[in-house]
């Protein structure tokens, strides 16, 4: 499978990394559905303003979100790309272990063992 765009290792870590939190994993799929202000997504946790701002951050670093200021209020929209792009970098992985199982299938269809393999 061919990503769209090649991820470097710190953009995949970065990305993983905010994805790793329950609360930011939250926040993504709030703006996923409508476009937020901090102070309205704030309201949805039992944290501080700034902790929220925070995870924003993590989030806006990782390239997850965008934030748009409009008057007093800082906006958060979600950015569906790169979302399409971890999707796609999993997809890979999956293609490989898939590719791996079927090997192994052959194999053993064959009645060679695995660890035999490269005596033939």
């Amino acid at each position: 499978m061919v990503v769209e765009h090649e991820l470097t290792d710190d953009e995949v870590d970065r990305l993983f990394q905010a994805l790793a939190d329950a609360t930011r994993r939250d926040i993504v799929t709030r703006v996923l559905r409508q476009e937020q202000s901090v102070s309205a997504l704030a309201g949805h946790y039992a944290m501080s303003f700034a902790a929220v701002q925070k995870h924003v951050a993590v989030l806006e670093r990782a390239s997850l979100v965008t934030k748009q200021r409009r008057g007093r209020e800082q906006v958060v929209h979600a950015a569906p790309d790169t979302l399409r792009r971890a999707a796609q970098l999993l997809e890979s992985y999956e293609e490989l272990w898939r590719g791996r199982a079927r090997r192994i299938d052959d194999l053993l269809a064959e009645g060679v063992p695995p660890g035999d393999r490269g005596a033939e």
